[in-house]
C-alpha cells in the first residue's frame, strides 16, 4: 500500500526458495564427495571399471520400471522389503504376493513389499513385465541386462532406489525370490532386542566369517587377485535375506556408490559387505536367518524362522498356509 513495497515480499519469497533449493543441491554434492574421499582408502585402487553402460540406474529416470516415486512418501513403512527377482519367475512374485508380501501391516506397523528385477533377454518377456507392472505395482526395473553376473548390479540399483525413494523406512529388508520370510518373526525380535537399532546401524542376518576368495577360474564365483588382492573378505550378511536399519542403509548406500566395480562383479554379498566394512558398519549375526542351506519343513521351526532359503512358490504357498493355522506352536 506504500509506493512499490507491495511487489517487495513475493520477490523475496522467490529469492529464498531458490536459495534452498540451491543449498539442498549443494549438500547432496558435498555429501557424496566426502562420503567418496572417506571411502577410498577402503577400496582397492588398482581394480578394473566396468563400462558405463553396465552401471545401476542412478537417477530417477534411469528406472525403466518403477511404482510412484511417492510410494513411501504415501504408505510410510515401518519396514519395506525389497525381492531380487529373475524377470522369468513370474510364478516366485506372485507366490510371495499371496503370501507374505501381501502382508501391509504386521504387529500393529507398515510394511510393503517390492520386487527388483534388470532388462529381459527376450523381448516378449519384457512385454509381459511391463504388463504386469502396470497391473501389480510393484516392479522396480533397472537399466542393466538381467544376469547371474549381474547381480550385484540388481543390488547396487536397489541399495540406489531405497536411499532415493524411500530413506524414512526405519528397516530395509533384502530377500530373494525362493525365501519363505517372515516379517512378524523379525519385527519381533527387532522390537525384543530393544537395542538401539533405529537410531544406530544394523546389518542383520546370518553372517560369513572368513571367506576367502574363490581363485577358480571354472567357478561361477571366481574371483581373481587382481579384482580382490587379500587373502579374505571382511565378514558379511549371506545375501538370501538380509536387514538393515535406516541410518546403516544411507551409510552402505553412500559407499557403495562411491566404490569402483571390478572386472568380473564380486558377489553380491561379498560387495554389500565391502561396502558395510568401508562405511563402518559391522554385520550382527542372527540364527532365525537361515542363509543359504535348505531347513527341512517343520511348522513349528518355519513359524519361529525370520527366513528360509531355496524355497519353490507351491510350497511357499502350501507352507505358509500351514504355518498360519492353529494351533499356534508353543516355545518348548
Amino acid at each position: 500500500k506504500r509506493g512499490n513495497r507491495t511487489g517487495i515480499f513475493p520477490s523475496l519469497c522467490g529469492i529464498l526458495a531458490c536459495a534452498a533449493v540451491l543449498a539442498l543441491l549443494f549438500l547432496d554434492i558435498i555429501e557424496t564427495w566426502v562420503t567418496s574421499m572417506g571411502m577410498s582408502r577402503a577400496v582397492e585402487p588398482h581394480v578394473a571399471i566396468v563400462s558405463p553402460q553396465s552401471l545401476p540406474p542412478s537417477k530417477p529416470e534411469e528406472f525403466l520400471l518403477m511404482p510412484s516415486p511417492l510410494v513411501c512418501q504415501r504408505a510410510k513403512p515401518y519396514l519395506i522389503a525389497i525381492v531380487t527377482s529373475a524377470p522369468a519367475n513370474q510364478g516366485a512374485r506372485q507366490a510371495i504376493r499371496d503370501t507374505w508380501g501381501g502382508q501391509v501391516e504386521v504387529r500393529g506397523l507398515r510394511v510393503m513389499t517390492l520386487f527388483m528385477v534388470g532388462v529381459a533377454s527376450d523381448p516378449g518377456l519384457g512385454k509381459l513385465l511391463i504388463q504386469e507392472a502396470r497391473e501389480k505395482g510393484d516392479l522396480i526395473q533397472g537399466r542393466f541386462l538381467d544376469s547371474y553376473s549381474n547381480l550385484t548390479l540388481k543390488t547396487l540399483a536397489m541399495l540406489g532406489w531405497a536411499r532415493r525413494f524411500c530413506p524414512q523406512a526405519h528397516f530395509l529388508a533384502k530377500v530373494d525370490d525362493d525365501v519363505f520370510f517372515n516379517p512378524s518373526v523379525l519385527l519381533h525380535f527387532l522390537n525384543k532386542s530393544r537395542n538401539p537399532y533405529e537410531q544406530g546401524d544394523l546389518y542383520l542376518g546370518r553372517v560369513h566369517l572368513h571367506v576367502a576368495p574363490n581363485r577358480d577360474p571354472d567357478s561361477k564365483h571366481y574371483l581373481p587377485s587382481g579384482a580382490y588382492p587379500l587373502s579374505v573378505f571382511p565378514d558379511y550378511c549371506s545375501g538370501t535375506a538380509y536387514v538393515f536399519s535406516r541410518s546403516a542403509l544411507l551409510k552402505v548406500a553412500l559407499a557403495a556408490s562411491a566404490s569402483p566395480l571390478s572386472t568380473p562383479l564380486p558377489p553380491e554379498d561379498v560387495f554389500v559387505g565391502l561396502c558395510a566394512y568401508a562405511a563402518g558398519v559391522r554385520p550382527s549375526h542372527c540364527s532365525l536367518f537361515s542363509g543359504g542351506p535348505p531347513v527341512p519343513y517343520g511348522r513349528c521351526c518355519y513359524q519361529a524362522m525370520v527366513s528360509v532359503h531355496q524355497i519353490t512358490p507351491k510350497e511357499m504357498l502350501d507352507y505358509w498356509k500351514d504355518v498360519h493355522s492353529p494351533p499356534t506352536c508353543s516355545w518348548l
